[in-house]
Parts: structure tokens; C-alpha cells; sequence
């Protein structure tokens, strides 16, 4: 009997609260992957009362005898895994087995300068928001392979020739292009042996783990970080990030085939978030963008960047229903609504007179988008207590049925707080 697995996507332009999605679920399966991305994304749990913020680990650590496993997708910087590794450490947390795959690529510090680099050069209306983590440079030397893995930090000789060939090139660009001092070669060379020792005992097949654990068997969820609207290929373009953040990224990015996906889940606020630059047709820029900033706690667990904040965008969340082809909507921040008298939600774009209820792929500048909006009529009750999906005030009920109506997609999770407990599960 094969074992079912499930991806965890986020639905809209990240920050959706998938790391706390996949910590309530991670109980029912044996295996948690995460499939792309890099220390750019920030996925936050809370378990009795403690904040545990990962970067690179996937959201399943805090359980104990799972496996956890860090896939080829992933690009990985050592200094943030050896730091996240030893914080659980110290508190005793690390209770989960981890397995990073040997296959998955390196971010080295060239990569972080050159990622800082080229932004300060973008002019103003052409910068990305990038974290300056290095994620976009270390995926351009993986597709112009000549990128540096996991399991190389294990081979000297191989190491010893990457690196050099790397720095052939990049202190060129360092020096010619941005004036900036070269970066030595034996410095270099000690810290990612270094590296390499330190991470062996964790370094493996994760390809092969996540398959044979299928086969067993065991459930398998895979975690996504970022979010359908920023990926390389399907999202706002060129505002986006570096990975396939959609659901498909966890078939290239763990090693398992498409026919092995028994569901995808899609991960969306109540209301809408995005950091950085780039479209986002529902930002308010005024009071209700504040209020949702704050009663949301909306600052970026990566950077620490206020997050732009508007209503739920049907139209955006119908686009990611489509590409990802989602059986179910985990919706996150229901509470943070409480308190508003009428809720908008967009459900419509005009662009040139034409009507788009799905977004299209390419979206003009905001002052050539009509938003079309319906109200829905808020609630006043606090929802940190409730547990079942009649424990929700009519009006909170009200606005989750108009989502499953308007995406045609059951909303099988609703979150009511930050706490792992604070979870209605509805269909699942």
C-alpha cells in the first residue's frame, strides 16, 4: 500500500501562515519535506506559548520521531542551517530525525554580496524587494551549472576545483562591475570545509528517503515556502522569486513523480499580505492597511518588513486554485477580521473594458485595474476559542461560504489564532 502525500502550498503572494499549517499537520503523517526556496523564507510556529521561527527547516522539527527532510530544491546556507540547528539544540527541541539532501545547492557568501549588489543597481521602479539572502544568484549558477552542492562540501578535491572556477568569475564581477573587494580563495575554502563537517552528520538521499517512505507506506507532506503569485514561472513576473513555488516544485524538488501526489492544500489569509515590490491590485494604503497590519502582526518573519496589507483578492486566489489545482483551502487570520464592520472582497478586475475574474499574465499598473468588490458584513465576536466550525459567529461562517463558493474549493482548515491548538479542522 503506497502512502498518501500531500503539498502544502501557499495560495497567494507568501506569508500565509504555512509553517503553522503544516506544524498541525504534521502529526498525522511520518515524513515532512521541504522542497525549494532558501533561508528567504520564514515559516513561524508557536507551540505553548514559544515562537520557533524556520528559515530551512522544514515546520515538522518540533515533533518528535518524524523525519524531516531538505530537498534538492533547496538552496541551502550553511551558516543559517548550523545556527537553526543548534537554537533547537539548545532548547532541546531538535526532536525530529533531519536528513539534507546531498543534491541540494550551496548559497556561499559571493552569492549574498552579489545578491545586495545588483539590487542597489536596479533603478527605482525595477527593484525586485529582494531579502539579500543570495537565493536568486545561487538558483543562476544551479541552472548555469556551475553551482556548488551539499555533498561537495564532503569532497575536497571537487570542492577545491568549484571554487576556484567560481572565483575566476565572480571577482571579476566583484571588482569590474561593483567595485567591490574579491573574495579569497583560502578563506573561502577553510570555512566550506568547515561547513561540510559540521553538516555530515545530517547530509543524505532525501530523494530516496521521501520515495521509500511512500512505499511503506507513511504519509508524506511536502512544505512549500513562498507562494503561488511569486513563482518563477507563474507568479507576478519580474517580481518574483527564484524557485517554483508552486505545487508542481515539489515533484523537481523532492525527486518523486507527479502520479505520487494524492493532494495539494493551499494555504491563504483571510485578507491579503505581500513584502516587497511588484503588483498588488487590493493594498490599502490607508487605515484599514494599517489596522490589518497590526491586528495581524504583519511584519516579515525573515526581515522583519512591514507587509503590505489589503482585502482578499478572489480573483488572485482563483488563479492559484488553477495552477496548483487545489483540493482544499487552508485559511489562516480568519480573527484578525474581527472587529470590522463590512469586509470587502475583490471578485473582478476590469482591464481595457474587458472583465477578468481569473488574474492574467500580465497585470498593467494599479490605476488601469477597476477592483470590483462585494461587502460582507463583519462580526464582533472573538474567535480564539472556537474549535468546530459552529462555534464561528453567522458572519464569520457567512464569509468562509463565500470563499468555497466563489473558488469552488471546500476550505477544509480555518485558523483562528497563532497557537497550534487555535485550529478548526473542517475537512480534512
Amino acid at each position: 500500500m503506497k502512502g498518501k502525500a500531500e503539498v502544502i502550498i501557499g495560495a497567494q503572494w507568501g506569508d500565509e501562515g504555512k509553517g503553522r499549517i503544516v506544524d498541525s499537520l504534521a502529526d498525522r503523517v511520518d515524513v515532512v519535506v521541504r522542497y525549494q526556496g532558501g533561508a528567504n523564507a520564514g515559516h513561524t510556529v508557536v507551540v505553548e506559548g514559544e515562537k520557533h521561527i524556520f528559515h530551512l527547516l522544514p515546520s515538522g522539527m518540533l515533533y518528535p520521531g518524524k523525519t524531516c527532510v531538505i530537498g534538492n530544491g533547496v538552496v541551502v546556507d550553511p551558516e543559517q542551517f548550523l545556527s537553526e540547528i543548534g537554537e533547537l539544540r539548545e532548547k532541546r527541541k531538535d526532536k525530529a530525525r533531519l536528513v539534507l539532501s546531498e543534491a541540494s545547492h550551496v548559497v556561499m557568501p559571493y552569492h549574498k554580496i552579489i545578491d545586495e549588489a545588483e539590487e542597489k543597481r536596479r533603478s527605482k521602479g525595477r527593484k525586485i524587494g529582494t531579502t539579500k539572502r543570495g537565493i536568486g544568484p545561487c538558483y543562476a549558477d544551479k541552472v548555469n551549472r556551475i553551482g556548488i552542492r551539499v555533498g561537495d562540501l564532503l569532497d575536497p578535491d571537487s570542492l577545491r576545483m568549484k571554487i576556484i572556477e567560481n572565483l575566476e568569475i565572480k571577482n571579476l564581477l566583484l571588482t569590474r562591475i561593483f567595485n567591490l573587494p574579491p573574495i579569497a580563495f583560502d578563506d573561502l575554502m577553510e570555512k566550506a570545509l568547515d561547513w561540510g563537517q559540521q553538516m555530515r552528520p545530517y547530509i543524505g538521499d532525501g530523494t530516496a528517503i521521501v520515495n521509500e517512505a511512500l512505499d511503506k507506506g507513511r504519509g508524506v507532506l511536502f512544505e512549500g515556502a513562498q507562494g503561488t503569485l511569486l513563482d518563477i514561472d507563474h507568479g507576478t513576473y519580474p517580481f518574483v522569486t527564484s524557485s517554483s513555488a508552486a505545487a508542481g516544485g515539489a515533484c523537481i524538488g523532492s525527486g518523486i513523480g507527479p502520479t505520487r501526489i494524492d493532494r495539494v492544500l493551499g494555504v491563504a489569509k483571510a485578507y491579503c499580505t505581500r513584502v516587497g515590490e511588484g503588483p498588488f491590485p487590493t493594498e490599502e494604503l490607508g487605515e484599514i492597511g494599517e489596522r490589518l497590519r497590526e491586528a495581524g502582526g504583519e511584519y516579515g518573519a525573515t526581515t522583519g518588513r512591514p507587509r503590505r496589507c489589503g482585502w482578499l483578492d478572489m480573483v488572485a486566489l482563483r488563479y492559484a486554485v488553477r495552477v496548483n489545482g487545489l483540493g482544499g483551502i487552508a485559511l489562516t487570520k480568519l480573527d484578525v477580521l474581527t472587529g470590522l464592520e463590512q469586509i470587502k472582497v475583490c471578485t473582478a478586475y476590469e482591464i481595457e473594458g474587458r472583465r477578468h475574474e481569473i488574474l492574467p499574465s500580465r497585470l498593467p499598473e494599479r490605476e488601469d485595474i477597476q477592483l470590483h468588490y462585494e461587502s460582507l458584513k463583519g462580526w464582533k465576536e472573538d474567535l480564539a476559542n472556537c474549535r468546530r466550525v459552529e462555534d464561528l459567529p453567522p458572519e464569520a461562517r457567512e464569509y468562509v461560504r463565500f470563499i468555497e463558493e466563489n473558488c469552488k474549493v471546500p476550505v477544509v482548515l480555518i485558523g483562528v489564532g497563532s497557537g497550534r491548538e487555535q485550529t478548526i479542522l473542517c475537512g480534512l
